[in-house]
């Protein structure tokens, strides 16, 4: 795993009334400090995808549907440089991905519904200045195919 990404799966707990999953908690280990909390969607097949932050961390959740949630370490110094790792999550896998500052990140939705994702990243975005350095996402600069690899 690329150094500094970190995992939590996700409880899901069920009853007649419907169920209830939580997501971060303030008194775990893999809180770092709240900024904002936002959702965005995206649509099947469709690629969100590169960008990383300088200083914000993020905490991404797909709460329906699911995504292949790649990550690519371009950092210098960093023992997983080149490294790429692939999250499949969602409603059949809910688990929350803490992607680290400077860590390359986009996803893929690969259900036949729309996905709906939940960030909870360390920083406010700053709208007049943004934390946010973009790739496209079947550029050169990184050596990931976002094809099905079901040959």
């Amino acid at each position: 795993m690329i150094h500094g990404v970190k995992t939590k799966t996700l409880k899901v707990i069920p009853d007649e009334r419907g169920r209830v999953m939580e997501i971060l908690r303030a008194d775990e280990d893999l809180f770092l400090k709240f900024g904002q909390v936002y959702v965005t969607t995206t649509f099947p097949q469709v690629i969100k995808a590169w960008h990383y932050h300088k200083i914000q961390t993020d905490n991404i959740v797909a709460v329906q549907g699911m995504i292949k949630l790649v990550l690519y370490d371009p950092r210098e110094n960093s023992p997983t440089r080149g490294e790429i790792n692939e999250f499949f999550i969602g409603v059949h896998h809910p688990m929350l991905v803490q992607v680290p500052n400077r860590i390359y990140h986009g996803w893929k939705c690969i259900s036949e519904e729309e996905a709906i994702i939940i960030n909870i990243p360390t920083e406010v975005y700053a709208y007049s200045a943004p934390d946010e350095y973009r790739l496209p996402p079947h550029g050169q600069d990184i050596p990931y195919d976002w094809s099905r690899k079901d040959g």
